[in-house]
């Protein structure tokens, strides 16, 4: 039953729905205590860019003598309405468990709620996850139902502080300006918390799920006024466009019965491999510390203790609970082959296997797609994004591509305006989408 309060801390305990289910215990609550968790002028420029982002993109802890703070400000791991109910295994897909209302900073009125409610892992267990919507107060005055938009943010953190629920819920999101634009279009915006209750960074299913079963959990809730006619986008960038990416190529077979007009992938890391080998050694290696990090508690197989050596042991603990700026500051120019006592970068090793499993291209979703990329990215590279839009052009995905033949993947704001018009064109017009391959002088393959 659906509740506007928060619930009591209580771990799952039993299967609910099968005995091949298995209910996960966050890493927080009571009876367990959690490790505080989860040459170049061109490097220059890229390390400069995180300084300036830096003191806006950590979320920082609530300090304690601070007066009685409003809905969700209290860190996750610490916050009953984060806490999977005991019968968490009986709940639905996308089924609400609570609710609540909050109010953002935002520059746009608007009336918004967190939402809880049971998802999946990447091996089908049930968990709880965490959805934030926010629904202009203006009556929208556009043809149809109101639209709305599943935005996943880059979270790439192994911390629950980091999740952006909290973030909107203690004015400490950076995401804001661009949430706010979709917000005036009069659009209704759900930032789902895809990496889940264990801040599974690059999980690839577990977040497809968590997306999709964040759209289903909102259009339950009557007060948010969205419902099985409303038309619905993705979009996300970087991890979040990961995220998005899964949740189309899942969306078929997992929630076929969600009505999606499009999808925005901007700079996305399709295939793992090349993304981590890629910032190995140089100064965005943090991201491959926080996956190497955050990859065991969704894969228990990565068996970090017997892969990493004394200094890597000792890295990945002190990673366990960091933002994204905080991993990428502290652990620059980071080696695996310094922190383990093979080579995980070999075909046959675990890593490898898990980093495959978790890549994108197998499945073409049926919705259109709308991918941009910075052929320069130095974090991503982009030719990985080119292979994961032949594939999926090969299952039969519409998509478009825009390329910018210079930038950084830091600072790779230059589509936001064009995303946002494909987005409106399948609001308003619908219809098909022919392949293009804007800035591009040889097609991409189809």
């Amino acid at each position: 039953m659906l509740s506007t309060e928060p619930r009591s801390a209580t771990a799952a305990t039993s299967a609910g729905s099968g005995a091949d289910r298995r209910i996960r215990s966050p890493r927080w609550g009571q009876g367990r205590v959690r490790v505080t968790v989860r040459s170049s002028i061109a490097r220059l420029a890229g390390m400069a860019a995180l300084v300036i982002l830096a003191s806006a993109l950590v979320a920082p802890a609530v300090r304690a003598e601070e007066p009685a703070l409003p809905a969700g400000s209290v860190v996750p791991e610490l916050d009953p309405f984060y806490a999977a109910p005991a019968d968490i295994g009986s709940y639905r897909d996308g089924q609400l468990v609570a609710a609540r209302e909050f109010s953002p900073r935002m520059p746009v009125e608007v009336r918004a709620w967190q939402l809880s409610y049971r998802t999946n892992d990447s091996h089908g267990s049930p968990l709880l996850a965490v959805t934030t919507v926010m629904v202009p107060t203006a009556p929208w005055t556009g043809p149809g139902p109101r639209p709305a938009v599943s935005e996943q943010i880059p979270e790439d953190a192994t911390g629950s502080r980091c999740a952006p629920s909290y973030g909107f819920a203690t004015g400490t999101s950076q995401a804001g300006n661009q949430i706010a634009k979709m917000l005036g279009y009069g659009w209704a915006v759900a930032v789902p918390d895809f990496e889940g209750p264990e801040s599974a960074f690059l999980a690839g299913a577990l977040s497809g799920h968590a997306v999709l079963d964040g759209v289903r959990a909102v259009g339950q809730f009557a007060p948010a006024g969205l419902g099985a006619d409303t038309p619905w986008a993705m979009d996300g960038y970087s991890g979040g466009a990961a995220a998005t990416g899964w949740a189309a190529q899942l969306q078929p077979t997992y929630a076929p019965e969600l009505r999606f007009v499009g999808a925005v992938l901007g700079g996305v890391p399709a295939n793992l491999s090349a993304v981590v080998q890629n910032v190995d050694g140089g100064p965005f290696s943090g991201f491959l510390v926080g996956a190497l990090v955050a990859g065991p508690r969704e894969f228990p197989e990565l068996r970090l203790d017997s892969m990493l050596n004394d200094r890597g042991r000792a890295d990945a603990a002190a990673a366990a609970d960091l933002c994204v700026l905080e991993l990428l500051f502290r652990f620059p120019f980071w080696r695996l082959a310094d922190a383990t006592v093979e080579d995980q970068f070999r075909e046959d090793s675990t890593l490898s296997k898990v980093l495959r499993r978790n890549a994108l291209g197998t499945i073409a979703p049926t919705m259109p797609i709308y991918n941009y990329h910075v052929d320069t990215d130095e974090v991503v590279p982009v030719a990985q994004a080119d292979d994961l839009v032949a594939a999926w052009r090969k299952g039969g995905t519409s998509i478009i591509t825009a390329r910018n033949p210079s930038g950084s993947h830091l600072l790779a704001g230059g589509h936001e305006a064009a995303a946002h018009q494909f987005l409106r064109e399948r609001f308003t017009a619908g219809g098909s989408v022919v392949d293009v391959d804007l800035n591009r002088p040889v097609p991409l393959p189809r």
